[in-house]
């Protein structure tokens, strides 16, 4: 029975997160009814991250075993047939039979976007955290390089966890700015419960000038939650890209995407 990878991305403005749970409408749940309509068989899938509600995703991975006869780069086309518009297949491949999404992962991308004038922010209410607030913007700056390296990341997580270490990599951390969008950008090892939304929220209070750069170091080595920032809405995140070291699919997902990074800033995306 052949294994199935695939990169998706989806709006998860209407879903209560990817996993299934009982009496909620979510990714998986309905790629999973999707997948049986066309094909007639209960397919289970994985995934590389399990997005929370409102959370978006450019640079989803999933994989599934099937008995189906389609191709497996027919998946695409065939499951975009039935699937709703605010879910897309990208891509999909045969994978290796025991490839796993999540546990074969060596590095998640994050992106998280904030939108920063009047004008326009009807349009961009639901995929990005919208605020007219004056940032300092140079002071975040000076902060993302906090965050960068081998850190107990407790204090920006979640209460709730069930984790066996705090401990996480983060190799790449920075602001830009494109017009009215600002945008953090973070990939590491592994990423804990709000993990991004918590840096994102802790930024904001330095952007704010509640707090300063060189505050990050105390807050990160304090490993108290209650030290760090406020966790920012779901609505503003999307996994951009997951990365596997054994095979070249980092560089497919970024040929993929390629053509995506201006998205906001030409208008909605959308399909």
């Amino acid at each position: 029975m052949p294994r199935i990878k695939m990169i998706i991305e989806y709006d998860g403005g209407s879903y209560h997160g990817f996993q299934t749970q009982e009496n909620a409408n979510t990714i998986q749940a309905e790629i999973e009814k999707q997948m049986l309509r066309l094909t007639g068989e209960p397919i289970r899938i994985m995934a590389a991250g399990r997005t929370d509600a409102g959370v978006h995703a450019r640079g989803q991975v999933i994989a599934f075993d099937t008995s189906s006869t389609i191709p497996p780069d027919r998946w695409t086309d065939a499951l975009n047939t039935f699937l709703p518009p605010d879910i897309r297949v990208l891509s999909s491949i045969e994978a290796d039979p025991f490839f796993h999404p999540q546990f074969d992962a060596v590095r998640k991308r994050y992106n998280y976007y904030i939108y920063r004038q009047k004008a326009g922010a009807v349009f961009y209410r639901h995929h990005t955290l919208c605020t007219t607030e004056k940032l300092d913007i140079a002071g975040m700056r000076q902060a993302v390089p906090m965050f960068i390296g081998t850190h107990n990341f407790r204090a920006f997580c979640a209460r709730g966890s069930s984790v066996k270490t705090y401990r996480r990599t983060v190799n790449d951390c920075n602001v830009t700015e494109s017009g009215p969008l600002l945008c953090l950008n973070i990939e590491a090892d592994g990423f804990l419960y709000n993990m991004v939304r918590i840096i994102m929220g802790t930024l904001l209070e330095v952007g704010r000038g509640k707090i300063t750069a060189d505050d990050i170091r105390a807050i990160i080595q304090s490993q108290d939650r209650t030290k760090a920032g406020p966790t920012a809405p779901p609505h503003g995140l999307y996994l951009v890209e997951v990365s596997y070291a054994s095979d070249n699919y980092g560089a497919a997902t970024e040929k993929i995407l390629e053509n995506k990074d201006t998205f906001l800033t030409k208008g909605l995306w959308h399909r």
